[in-house]
């Protein structure tokens, strides 16, 4: 009751009013019976423009942080996440994967659509990421198409780490259904979890017209975070009083002897100057150019 009360009196109005999203291949979600629209992840709000723009209820399944915020705003955040009737999962892997899977089968198997991100979690950087292979799992154990979905402009409107959103239009493209009933039975086959998985991301990739990298997104992420702790290390080794002492003398060391190289150089000939003569041991210039010695001009 509360996901309609919030979709087409209280939230979805303001939302449709404020950044007009527009949508294609709507016509491609089925009036009836289960299906998975598998999405590329680029905001937080992805999980609420994709159910504003379908007809049909979405429940997405939402990570488990979600559900167990602490102080004001993480119980309003778990509120909603409730209320609109998401299921929480513990992405850790083992037995948690296999209880997110069961999870959504439950929704699969009362007939209505599963919201799902095969990458995971959001993506680090705009591209698309490897698929993990619990999508194409509950494709099969429940029998349903897989409709690929890709978000526009969201990673824009919401980047990561912003609460507000910037107002502008956001964009919701739905592929055509996926049908693997061919591999029914073969749920247990992992190499064929792996080429389902591979075609749902092929398919993301052309509707988004996003970079695609044979990685795991989770796996970018650890790498970011990796250097971010290299750097800020550094910047802690350099910030320590007498750290920049050697590097600091090298750089006056190097200008000095740029100063050197930059001063006139001195004729040592010219400058030597032979002191049995008043004026340096020069002789006066004749009009062909050769000097007279000091005793001819005494004896002229």
């Amino acid at each position: 009751m509360f996901y309609w009360v919030l979709k087409t009196v209280v939230l979805g109005p303001i939302l449709k009013l404020l950044f007009r999203p527009w949508v294609e291949g709507e016509e491609n979600v089925p009036e009836d019976g289960p299906a998975i629209l598998a999405s590329n992840h680029l905001s937080f709000s992805d999980s609420i423009f994709l159910p504003l723009v379908i007809e049909r209820r979405v429940t997405f399944l939402a990570k488990a942080d979600y559900f167990t915020g602490r102080g004001v705003k993480g119980r309003m955040t778990a509120a909603f996440f409730k209320g609109v009737g998401q299921l929480p999962i513990d992405r850790s892997g083992g037995r948690a994967g296999e209880a997110a899977l069961r999870s959504g089968l439950k929704v699969l198997r009362r007939g209505e659509v599963l919201g799902i991100y095969p990458e995971g979690t959001r993506s680090p950087d705009g591209r698309l990421y490897r698929g993990r292979t619990g999508v194409a799992r509950m494709a099969l154990e429940a029998g349903c198409p897989v409709l690929p979905v890709a978000m526009i402009g969201t990673d824009k409107a919401q980047p990561t780490g912003k609460v507000v959103p910037k107002i502008m239009r956001i964009g919701i493209r739905i592929g055509k259904p996926l049908d693997f009933s061919r591999y029914e039975g073969m749920e247990d086959d992992r190499f064929v979890l792996r080429s389902i998985t591979d075609e749902i991301m092929y398919e993301l990739m052309l509707l988004s017209g996003q970079e695609y990298v044979d990685m795991y997104a989770t796996s970018m992420k650890d790498r970011i975070l990796a250097a971010a702790k290299s750097k800020a290390r550094e910047l802690q080794e350099a910030a320590r009083p007498g750290a920049a002492v050697k590097e600091l003398e090298e750089a006056l060391d190097a200008a000095e002897g740029k100063l050197r190289r930059r001063e006139p150089k001195v004729d040592d000939a010219a400058a030597d100057i032979d002191e049995t003569t008043p004026d340096g041991g020069q002789g006066e210039e004749q009009p062909d150019g050769r000097d007279v010695p000091p005793d001819e001009r005494a004896a002229s």
